[in-house]
């Protein structure tokens, strides 16, 4: 998410990292291409605006043309401003126990308000709360199997009634029986969408609204739909007061506009993001990690999260236990790399780690698979014995040959992970004893070393010769262009 805007950003902040001293006339030729790059990345026309015009008023302050370090207070300015942009946040959805809460779902059609019911119901039972979900989306015909497929994967419950009912009894009957039932304490209210804003939908969300007064009316936004998405986010505001909003598919976005666009259009906050198809794939959306994000700083919290919820405690804390007496065997090394697994792609981890953001990228442009390349590791280390597993050191020519053959790679591919293994080795066994923030730190110098991906050494030097070429060329145009634009101000 973000790749358009990141890339943009990259380029003009790193036309400042080139100048000796910060004036009002770079800082704003680097801001008119902030802009252009905000712009590109679907951000509203208005929001790009001032939201450079805000920057550049605190950029051109003494404070950061007289700094010793100009630069990195001006990256600082940038990031604040992008923190105000999408924020702030309040994540509370008003529920309290001892009640029946309510949350009132919408959004048109395609836009997974369905799915994204689902995620919520899951995320607040992990939070203690029993929720129940209301199939009130009676204009598409398979909202209501949906809803209870996902139910039943879920193992929760879904109230519903025929196709023909009326969707306002539907939702006053679906609470009604949470009251009785005693063991409901959030009901969550799927509603009609349809394929664009009309009155007729409203009409029937402003009656599902008045006649139960819901704590929270949460908009599904495909964040894919780009500036369609703002626009319907401020339709459905000005029509039923929304509390917050949720953008889908944030995953398959490249340009991430929307996300910068919402708060500021609407007044609106993003409340959730969801980053997947799975019913697992629901975050709470925090405007400082996605500022963080955009500006490739990464974004650890989100992933020391990700790994407390994700990562097997009993099987930590064995494989702990082993490494405390000093063994670290491939077995265990196996382990390690299923439950980093368990986090998401291997891309997807590098770029919430500080400074891995841009190594993914240059793995991605170069056409380097680190998945496939975790499934040769797994296979490999499946192929060898117990005894060749717990004692790599035993491994000789033939074992090599045999061990290609059963995993279907070559020898030199054998040779190459024993050799990453044992450095893999040393710093597992000082991770020992480590906090789960430590240790994935220590996964930022397993990744720099090609842990991940076999081969990756060889290619990583080469791309990485490519992009920095491709770095000197942007530079260039870039002074080109601010060089043509000075001699355009003194004309």
């Amino acid at each position: 998410m973000f790749e358009t805007i990141s890339k943009g950003l990259e380029g003009a902040l790193g036309f400042l990292r080139g100048q000796s001293k910060l004036t009002e006339s770079n800082i704003r030729e680097a801001l008119a291409a902030v802009r252009q790059s905000l712009l590109e990345g679907d951000v509203h026309y208005d929001v790009a605006q001032q939201f450079c015009e805000r920057v550049a008023r605190a950029a051109v302050g003494q404070q950061v043309l007289e700094s010793l370090k100009p630069f990195e207070q001006f990256v600082g300015v940038v990031y604040r401003e992008l923190i105000q942009l999408m924020g702030p946040v309040d994540h509370s959805l008003g529920l309290r126990k001892g009640s029946v809460g309510i949350i009132m779902m919408c959004g048109l059609q395609g836009s997974g308000k369905t799915t994204t019911c689902g995620k919520l119901a899951r995320v607040l039972e992990s939070e203690g709360w029993r929720p129940l979900l209301v199939a009130a989306d009676l204009q598409r015909p398979a909202a209501i199997d949906q809803l209870k497929v996902i139910g039943e994967q879920l193992s929760i419950p879904v109230y519903s009634e025929p196709p023909n009912s009326d969707p306002v009894r539907v939702c006053q009957n679906g609470v009604a029986q949470a009251k009785r039932q005693g063991n409901i304490d959030v009901v969550i209210l799927d509603t009609a969408g349809r394929l664009h804003v009309d009155e007729a939908l409203m009409q029937e969300l402003r009656q599902i609204d008045r006649s139960l007064s819901p704590d929270q009316v949460l908009l599904v936004c495909d964040a894919m739909t780009g500036q369609d998405a703002v626009n319907s986010a401020k339709a459905f505001h000005d029509s039923l007061e929304l509390n917050g909003v949720i953008l889908t598919k944030l995953d398959g976005d490249a340009r991430g506009g929307a996300a910068l666009s919402v708060k500021s259009v609407t007044g609106v906050p993003i409340k959730y993001i969801g980053v997947g198809e799975q019913l697992d794939k629901l975050e709470l959306f925090h405007p400082d990690r996605m500022a963080s994000r955009i500006l490739g700083m990464g974004d650890v919290l989100t992933l020391f999260e990700k790994a407390q919820q994700a990562f097997d405690a009993e099987q930590m804390a064995a494989q702990q236990e082993k490494l405390r007496k000093g063994r670290f065997t491939l077995t265990d090394f196996r382990d390690q790399m299923q439950q980093v697994k368990k986090l998401g792609s291997i891309s997807q981890i590098m770029k919430l780690i500080p400074g891995m953001g841009r190594v993914a990228d240059m793995m991605s442009e170069a056409d380097m698979d680190p998945e496939q390349d975790l499934g040769k590791i797994e296979a490999i280390i499946g192929s060898m014995t117990d005894q060749e597993r717990d004692n790599p050191e035993i491994i000789d020519i033939s074992r090599r040959r045999r061990i290609a053959q059963g995993s279907g790679t070559d020898p030199a591919m054998i040779n190459k992970l024993l050799k990453e293994f044992a450095q893999a080795q040393k710093l597992m066994q000082n991770m020992a004893g480590q906090s789960h923030l430590d240790r994935l730190r220590s996964l930022q110098t397993m990744a720099s070393m090609g842990a991940f991906d076999p081969g990756a050494e060889l290619q990583f030097n080469k791309q990485r010769s490519v992009r920095s070429e491709i770095d000197r060329d942007k530079k260039k145009k870039l002074r080109k262009e601010a060089k043509k634009q000075r001699k355009k101000n003194r004309r």
